[in-house]
């Protein structure tokens, strides 16, 4: 179909031959090591919302039965205009993709007569039958998410892009090579088996592309202190001169720090070091079972708090500013309260990267997070003593299936080819553990019981946590489009603060939101001088700005810190040597 000549009969022979033998090798491997397949029953609960979900649904038929009528209708439509298109007259589509649905950009969805009537019948039962789930009457809060999540994940997995006879492209490929794409992609599927020991998982990047500490996580430091937890690294100065309070960033302990240092071209620290700030990190350790009774406020006492003291001694200054992403902001937002509580006053000013400090509507991870599912997790993580990285990464992954499993299905296993190399989501395939009792007690805490915006709700070390002492300047960044922490939420827990407030909301999402260098002239961020009673105030009243955020943040912090600066400060310059160089033995470590 290309031009391309078909291969050799013994060419192809000896590739099946090949993906033959590997499969064998690999399905009687893990056969040896797996002799007891048992089923694990239904541990997201699952089962149980579907009954529940179908006895409401059966109790009232007039629904189901409307319901029924309208997807004929839509089929009735479709059938009318798809003739009308097939005899040469204009029809408007009854069903067309959402904006920036990526399934369905092949021209032939569009100009084919077979794949547009396909795609179309595709969209108007994933209408109707997620529509028929979302509109159940009667079902409580926790159970109509999961119902309509889980029937999002079935609809989106029979997408017929999806399977090679109805995509255009793979079907065009599959014609053109003689179906040499298809054993390709076998021979993808049965190496991701192997890299998962005999579960799926899923090459998004060419890992063998990147390198930590050459073309990724680059930026010059030294490791200058570590705990059992942490490593704190010191980055080399890029100016002359550097404001006198130095910049601490705390980041999630469930992926590795250098999301915030990919390439040059985006890090997020080494553009800081461009505005004069003298930048700390911590690396968080990969836990194993011998971390397995490190809880949260250990990471507190053995993390943040540490880090807060090694800074200050590091560079010999009484204060320094925080940065805290995601899971870090949540520590953070304790640490803060932690300090209010002794009356320390170490930190001059606070800045918080897509973080949740209330957690009364998590987004769609509440779907992950009840008491049966808690439960049955900290089962798992007390045999072992912490949480596989890979199960966090799936539960992620699931949130943006299309994007983040579909898309990878399609161009490894389908066109039979190698992943792009793409630094995010090789920080992203990076996964990290978690200590089985600091996890539960978040998951617990924060998520079940949601006590953090409680004062006195938690206590850690001894001490209760009360936000509303925090009255030091806090920036609030959050995404428009952020499915692990949603900014309503996020502002919700900004106004537990008892200190002035920026809250500022950029484009995208969690990581590419936040990820977004002023160079990159991406998306656009909101800005509100005030801070209303609700999230739905605040952006009335805001204002729209192209461009980063980054820069809105510097001149928030130039503001706060006054203008005062200090010659540059060398990594292992100060009261801390350097013990080796950056990214550190922390973040090297790969799962």
């Amino acid at each position: 179909m290309d031009g391309r000549p078909p291969a050799p009969p013994e060419e192809l022979a000896k590739v099946y031959r090949e993906v033959a033998e590997r499969a064998a090798r690999m399905f009687g491997e893990y056969a040896h090591k797996h002799p007891q397949l048992g089923g694990a029953g239904d541990e997201l609960g699952i089962g149980k919302a579907y009954m529940e979900l179908y006895a409401r649904m059966f109790a009232n038929p007039a629904a189901l039965a409307a319901n029924s009528m309208n997807m004929w209708l839509d089929y009735a439509q479709l059938w009318q205009s798809s003739w009308m298109k097939l005899l040469g007259q204009d029809s408007k589509p009854v069903a067309a993709p959402a904006k920036g649905d990526a399934r369905f950009k092949d021209d032939d969805w569009s100009s084919n007569f077979l794949f547009d009537f396909v795609k179309q019948s595709y969209l108007i039962a994933s209408r109707h039958i997620q529509g028929a789930v979302s509109n159940v009457e009667g079902l409580p809060e926790e159970v109509q998410k999961k119902v309509a999540f889980f029937t999002r994940q079935y609809v989106d997995a029979l997408a017929p892009s999806n399977f090679v006879m109805t995509n255009p492209q793979v079907l065009r490929e599959t014609l053109a090579s003689g179906g040499q794409n298809l054993v390709r992609g076998l021979n993808n599927l049965l190496g991701d088996m192997e890299k998962g020991d005999g579960k799926l998982r899923i090459s998004m990047t060419d890992e063998s592309a990147f390198q930590l500490g050459k073309n990724v996580a680059g930026t010059p430091g030294k490791v200058v202190f570590q705990t059992d937890l942490m490593q704190l690294i010191q980055f080399q100065p890029t100016t002359q001169d550097v404001f006198r309070r130095p910049l601490l960033i705390i980041p999630p302990w469930i992926n590795k720090y250098y999301i915030l240092d990919l390439r040059e071209r985006n890090s997020f620290i080494r553009w800081a070091l461009g505005q004069g700030h003298t930048v700390f990190v911590v690396s968080w350790v990969n836990p194993d079972k011998r971390l397995a009774a490190k809880g949260f406020e250990d990471y507190m006492l053995e993390g943040s708090l540490v880090a807060i003291d090694a800074v200050c001694k590091a560079t010999g200054e009484p204060q320094c500013n925080v940065i805290g992403y995601c899971l870090g902001g949540t520590l953070l937002g304790c640490t803060l309260a932690w300090l209010a509580a002794k009356g320390d006053e170490r930190v001059g000013c606070a800045t918080f990267f897509v973080s949740l400090l209330d957690f009364s509507q998590p987004g769609e991870l509440g779907v992950f997070i009840d008491e049966e599912q808690v439960a049955n997790l900290e089962k798992k993580m007390n045999e072992r003593g912490f949480l596989k990285g890979s199960e966090m990464a799936s539960t992620f992954n699931l949130l943006r299936a299309n994007d983040l499993v579909w898309s990878f299905v399609i161009n490894n296993y389908l066109l039979g080819k190698d992943p792009f190399p793409f630094d995010l989501l090789y920080w992203n395939s990076d996964s990290t553990r978690m200590p089985a009792k600091m996890h539960s007690f978040y998951l617990r805490n924060m998520y079940l019981k949601n006590l953090l915006g409680v004062p006195g709700g938690i206590k850690l070390a001894g001490v209760p946590i009360d936000l509303s002492k925090v009255k030091l300047p806090a920036y609030f960044i959050s995404t428009v489009e952020d499915h692990i922490a949603p900014w309503k939420t996020t502002y919700k827990g900004a106004k537990y603060l008892g200190g002035p407030v920026r809250f500022v909301l950029g484009g995208s999402g969690h990581i590419a939101g936040i990820v977004n260098p002023p160079a990159a002239k991406k998306y656009h961020y909101w800005t509100n001088e005030s801070m209303p009673a609700t999230a739905e105030q605040w952006f009335k009243g805001a204002e729209q700005h192209p461009g980063s955020w980054w820069e809105d943040w510097q001149g928030w912090m130039e503001a706060h810190n006054a203008g005062d600066k200090v010659p540059a400060r060398e990594p292992g310059d100060g009261a801390l040597k350097a013990l080796e160089d950056a990214p550190g033995s922390y973040a090297m470590l790969r799962l």
